[in-house]
């Protein structure tokens, strides 16, 4: 079992390093956003899996769950006003 959660934990420092790749490489920041909600997207379930085969469902397993589904809305929504307003701020320059 720990050689599962050091595959998917080794997944998700790929994804995010991925991620820091693809935001270096982009120029315009609508793009850069979407990195951004990559790596919250990827890591957080890699890490996720990562806790469900290393514990089951324990009670840190499910915080770590729970913390994710958080971070996963509030990433989303997050990343939606930033890009709203970076096309607004376009708009009126």
């Amino acid at each position: 079992m720990s050689a599962v959660v050091g595959v998917l934990l080794a997944l998700t420092v790929l994804a995010a390093w991925l991620g820091v790749a693809g935001f270096m490489r982009l120029r315009d920041p609508l793009d850069r956003v979407h990195c951004v909600a990559f790596v919250n997207a990827v890591a957080g379930a890699g890490l996720t899996l990562a806790a469900f085969c290393a514990d089951g469902f324990s009670d840190r397993a499910l915080k770590i769950l729970a913390i994710f589904m958080v971070n996963l809305l509030a990433g989303a929504a997050i990343s939606h006003v930033t890009g709203r307003a970076i096309t607004q701020r376009g708009e009126s320059a």
